[in-house]
């Protein structure tokens, strides 16, 4: 066992050492990602996605990620446990944002991550006692307000900035910086007092968060912003495909795996 991560813990990188965040949505995803020294795990609505199978984040529900922060717990031991607050649950209100927060950290997330500029949600959860990250350029929870999967602050940098800057004097410990100019993430980064995490912001981020499947090889098509560092996908259809041919031939299962 490690060094458990917390908050102020990697609050305390910035300009030391870049972060290293990765998605996990089960038991098994979580401890593979905490064995191999991931600081920072994050249930996030892209589980409808990759998950459920949807084209957006949109219809994940609250109770969702509640149910996915739960098993990623349990598989937990080092690594820092944020858990997204989905569309629908925070925008109503300042109340709403912190009773939906308060909810997930009952579920076993030990921070809060939110998209846009909502700084009084951030302050009020701060408040509660609440680790809290932000999250602006590309929310993918307005892709239908900006009209698809779009890279932003190529000309709405300096508002991208100001939000930042809101962000950061709200209280949030992180915010991700997500398909962006990586020279406006460079800018943000020098700026706000808070750790930085890109996914598509590029190397001048304090950190870098990418999406399980991703950098596993497992999905389908390929990204920009993401790398496959091994070819899961290829691997598993392999295997599942030896399973099945062995099974047709009468060969599995062994008399070794038999009672």
């Amino acid at each position: 066992m490690g060094k458990k991560r917390t908050a102020p813990s990697l609050f305390a990188l910035k300009g030391k050492e870049r972060v290293v965040c990765l998605t996990a949505y089960d038991v098994m995803s979580a401890e593979m990602a905490d064995a191999a020294g991931v600081d920072l795990v994050l249930v996030g609505d892209s589980l409808g996605n990759v998950i459920q199978g949807h084209g957006t984040t949109l219809p994940v529900e609250l109770e969702d990620i509640g149910y996915h922060v739960r098993a990623v717990k349990r598989g937990l031991q080092d690594a820092l446990l944020i858990a997204d607050l989905p569309f629908g649950s925070y925008q109503c209100s300042t109340e709403q944002a912190v009773e939906s927060a308060v909810y997930l950290m009952k579920c076993g997330a030990e921070g809060i991550k939110l998209e846009g500029d909502y700084p009084e949600a951030i302050e009020a959860c701060v408040k509660a006692g609440i680790p809290m990250m932000g999250h602006v350029g590309f929310t993918p929870q307005s892709v239908n307000g900006f009209g698809g999967f779009k890279v932003q602050g190529r000309e709405d940098g300096d508002e991208i900035l100001e939000v930042s800057k809101r962000l950061d004097t709200a209280g949030a410990f992180g915010i991700v910086l997500e398909m962006m100019p990586s020279s406006l993430s460079e800018k943000i980064t020098q700026t706000v007092n808070c750790i930085t995490i890109g996914i598509g912001g590029g190397l001048q981020c304090d950190g870098e968060i990418q999406v399980w499947h991703d950098v596993l090889g497992l999905s389908a098509k390929q990204y920009k912003h993401a790398k496959a560092f091994v070819s899961g996908r290829d691997l598993f259809v392999e295997g599942i495909g030896k399973y099945a041919q062995e099974v047709r031939d009468g060969i599995f299962p062994g008399e070794e795996n038999s009672f």
